[in-house]
């Protein structure tokens, strides 16, 4: 049993704390951000691995910043055998850094994908396969030594959603894994180095000058934290939740046409049926529901 600090700060690193909290290696501290204004009315929000250890009855601290001297002294008393980091959302700085063993979960194979955004980039890639990599943290950006790793495919449906969910059972199963064995870790490829950037406003929109499979596969990857959006004539931004990309010829890039009573946009290849959508400040609602009753379709940006 190894006796753990953990810090973290997101959905996908509060799936983690909830199975290292079960297993032998239960945090005697949990250590993640302070509560920020989100949302529209800006109100004060828990990051959900706070709201997580609360629920679970493990000790807390959100420090302005854990390289402090006071987040520094309260995780040393805490006498960690291993800290384990997991989507933290701050760098970790010396002394800090080589002060305890940090593991971090880290949601790619890596060296592909180091970054902030990898399950979404994996997405919008294309790519077949991806998995969990459990690594020493040092200096650089997720480029520390590798212990762990375990594939896992991304289906043809898979959206942000559904393939978290699988790579949050692989990821507790492997760093629990790691905190019992102590694998031996082994140097990173750097010829092999991708980069998952942050998303951004860009990302998030529908471009159809772009093939309507690369647009589909943008839906999918940020679906249901993020959310797609089609501009609109006027600069109205439509959510789009849900899209199937159809090969073949139909409406010039950038329009829309009514097939069978549902929205399709053109592209630069093929088009993209609009299955879920959400106008905004309305309900989310299905593409039929959007047509219906609307005059001949306008062109998109």
């Amino acid at each position: 049993m190894a006796r753990t600090v953990y810090l973290g700060t997101s959905e996908f690193a509060a799936a983690i704390l909830r199975a290292l909290a079960a297993s032998p290696h239960r945090p005697a501290l949990v250590v993640t951000r302070p509560d920020r204004p989100r949302g529209r009315g800006r109100r004060l929000a828990a990051p959900p691995v706070a709201l997580a250890a609360r629920e679970l009855g493990l000790e807390l601290d959100q420090p302005e910043s854990v390289n402090g001297e006071a987040a520094r002294a309260r995780i040393a008393a805490a006498q960690p055998e291993a800290v384990v980091v997991c989507a933290f959302g701050a760098l970790i700085r010396e002394p800090l850094l080589s002060g305890h063993p940090m593991l971090n979960v880290h949601p790619s194979l890596l060296p592909r994908w180091r970054g902030a955004a990898p399950i979404e980039r994996a997405i919008m890639a294309g790519d077949a396969t991806t998995g969990v990599s459990i690594m020493r943290l040092t200096e650089g950006f997720d480029s520390g030594p590798v212990c762990l790793q375990a594939p896992e495919p991304i289906a043809p449906s898979d959206t942000y959603g559904s393939l978290s969910g699988r790579l949050q059972e692989l990821g507790a199963r492997l760093l629990i894994e790691a905190l019992a064995t102590a694998p031996p870790c082994a140097e990173q490829d750097e010829s092999d180095v991708t980069y998952a950037e942050k998303i951004t406003p860009d990302d998030r929109r529908l471009d159809p000058s772009r093939p309507a499979d690369e647009l589909e596969r943008v839906v999918r990857a940020l679906h249901p934290h993020i959310g797609a959006q089609l501009e609109l004539p006027g600069g109205e931004l439509l959510g789009v939740k849900e899209a199937r990309a159809h090969p073949g010829r139909g409406a010039p890039p950038g329009e829309l046409a009514y097939v069978d009573g549902r929205p399709r946009l053109g592209c630069a290849e093929g088009t993209l049926e609009l299955l879920t959508l959400q106008p905004a400040g309305r309900r989310a609602m299905s593409g039929e529901e959007y047509v219906r009753g609307r005059p001949a379709p306008p062109a998109v940006r």
